[in-house]
This record gives structure tokens, C-alpha cells and sequence, in this order.
């Protein structure tokens, strides 16, 4: 197996807080509600939201994708953490036996903060990951940050 890892940052004039409550804890309902062309929905198959819990993400009508089964591997509210590994589904595309994603949400001193997020894909044996694939990834994922923290600012409620 070869892990193929990369990481972004993404900087948001969201708080930390805020920003971790949106992205982590209501991602659930609040993606398929702001981006339903890129997740339909989310379905717990097994646990509580916390470790160990896995979910079925449904993709949108934008998606090349139809599904992909997700496991939560560590949560942490105060650190503001948050691991999950994607373990099913055609997302992996045959070539991967896993995708884990580590965010953490990183305070900044203007009150905003920072998502740092490291992406590692595992392939299955020797097989190597297009380029491609992985930037495409990457520009889903500042894609999504965005979308969230667009939907943070014009509902200061939420």
C-alpha cells in the first residue's frame, strides 16, 4: 500500500468556533441544505456521531459519485479536531482501499481562523494516484469550505 498525503490550509474571517460547529458538528444537515448538487444526504448507519460511527454520504446530481461510506475515527470539540476516514463506496474508485481526512480549526488573532486539513490516500498495492484526481479533491474541498463559510456569515445565527 502507498498513502499519497497533502494538506491545505484554508484561511476564513469565521471564528474558530463557529466555524467547527458548521463544518464538523451540523455538517450533516447543513451540506446536503447549501451544496444538494454535491451531497443529497447523510445516513448513520451505526453509532452516535462519535467515534466509531459510520455514515452513508449520499452525492448529489453533481457528483460523479454516487456514494461513500464514512467512519468516524476522532472527534475532539474542544481542540477542535475532527478525523474521519471514507472506507466504501465509488468514491475510491477501485484504486484506494481508504481516504482519511485530519482537520483541525486553528484560531487566528483577527478572530478568524484557519482550516488546516491533511488528506491521506491509501492505494490499494503499488498503484499510483493521478495528480489530477488529488487537485480536483483539493478544489472540492476549498469549494466546500467556501459554500459553509458563505452560509456562516449570511445566517450569524446558526
Amino acid at each position: 500500500m502507498v498513502a499519497i498525503t497533502y494538506d491545505i490550509e484554508i484561511p476564513s474571517s469565521v471564528p474558530a468556533a463557529k466555524m467547527f460547529k458548521a463544518m464538523v458538528l451540523d455538517a450533516d444537515n447543513l451540506i446536503p441544505k447549501i451544496m444538494p448538487q454535491a451531497i443529497k444526504n447523510v445516513e448513520i448507519l451505526e453509532g452516535d456521531g462519535g467515534i466509531g460511527t459510520v455514515k452513508i454520504i449520499h452525492f448529489g446530481e453533481g457528483s460523479q459519485y454516487k456514494s461513500a461510506k464514512h467512519r468516524v475515527e476522532a472527534i475532539d470539540k474542544e481542540n477542535l479536531t475532527h478525523t474521519y476516514s471514507i472506507i466504501e463506496g465509488d468514491a475510491l474508485a477501485g484504486v484506494l482501499e481508504s481516504i482519511t481526512y485530519h482537520i483541525k480549526i486553528v484560531p487566528t488573532e483577527d478572530g478568524g481562523s484557519i482550516c488546516k486539513n491533511r488528506s491521506i490516500y491509501n492505494t490499494k498495492g503499488d498503484i499510483e494516484i493521478n495528480e489530477e484526481k488529488i487537485k480536483e479533491g483539493k478544489e472540492k474541498a476549498m469549494a466546500m469550505f467556501k459554500a459553509i463559510e458563505a452560509y456562516v456569515h449570511a445566517n450569524p445565527g446558526c
